[in-house]
């Protein structure tokens, strides 16, 4: 019991930022431990480990992989793929919601098996060309293989592939390029409105008095107000621990035939779990910042 509440502390603090810690110097188990893939709903099946996620979206046309984890992800997310039936060789097209090394990392090994193009916003792209090297929060403490970007997006830009469409929504502040991504996906004649939230925490970040990152703080209050002006039926991120991945997966296992109804909903369908995830991130974020400016951090440099 105390094993699981210690757990839920951790993940609670890591979802809203509050830890005052900056990258692990090793990293969570759950980053690398395996997860059995499974379909969301529609054409979006969830590839990923237990708590770093990736997203396949399937096509006629191709497929489109959104988020890689780790560098040594990659085989995890290759075989995955290839246990719901898919072949890693058929994805077009690379979509990342930010340009860290737990997201990004594994970005230049699968452009090297797929031959897939990869789209990301400018600010990232830039990260991305220096393998996570000149990081404003980070320095050169958590580099990656670098990986050159195919297409620059612009914000409110669609990529589309086999009649799947995908909105880029710049939300930056965990990193300057954090993109991101909403989807309409339908399934029995329904349609779903998804959220892929890039992140909102704040690891040990200094929000004031930037000299790094100067615009960090109404950066991050732009992104609230974007995320909270985003319809969502099916929430979803950048992490598992950020919409419990792990409970709404072993849900979802209950039902196989899935045929879902009012009284039996997909448990991924959690408008009210992103509306609270973004309340209790902005509260926590602001209760952050107050504090900053309180301190020493509130003095210049």
């Amino acid at each position: 019991m105390r094993r699981h509440l210690f757990r839920w502390v951790v993940l609670t603090f890591l979802a809203l930022g509050i830890a005052a810690w900056a990258q692990p110097a090793v990293n969570p188990p759950e980053w690398t431990r395996p997860m059995e893939p499974f379909r969301i709903v529609g054409n979006l099946y969830y590839v990923g480990t237990a708590d770093l996620t990736s997203y396949l979206f399937v096509t006629p046309n191709g497929n489109i992989l959104l988020d890689t984890g780790l560098p040594e992800n990659v085989p995890q997310v290759e075989a995955n793929i290839a246990k719901l039936g898919f072949s890693i060789k058929k994805i077009k097209i690379l979509l990342n919601s930010h340009a860290h090394y737990d997201h990004a990392g594994g970005l230049n090994a699968v452009k090297q098996l797929t031959g897939a193009k990869l789209y990301a916003s400018p600010a990232d792209a830039q990260l991305m060309a220096r393998g996570g090297k000149q990081d404003f929060a980070y320095g050169d403490r958590v580099p990656y293989p670098p990986v050159k970007v195919d297409h620059i997006l612009h914000d409110g830009e669609q990529v589309k592939l086999g009649g799947t469409a995908l909105t880029a929504h710049f939300t930056p502040g965990h990193t300057k390029g954090c993109t991101t991504w909403t989807a309409d996906i339908s399934e029995q004649g329904k349609l779903y409105r998804a959220v892929f939230v890039c992140s909102t925490s704040f690891p040990g970040y200094k929000l004031v008095n930037n000299a790094a990152y100067p615009g960090i703080v109404s950066d991050y209050e732009r992104t609230f107000s974007v995320l909270r002006s985003l319809p969502c039926d099916i929430f979803l991120a950048s992490h598992g621990s950020f919409f419990g991945l792990d409970q709404k997966a072993a849900e979802l296992k209950k039902n196989p035939k899935r045929n879902f109804t009012q009284a039996d909903p997909n448990p991924f369908v959690d408008p009210a779990g992103y509306r609270d995830y973004v309340a209790r991130s902005q509260a926590a974020f602001e209760a952050e910042l107050r504090r900053q400016r309180a301190s020493k951090f509130g003095k210049s440099n």
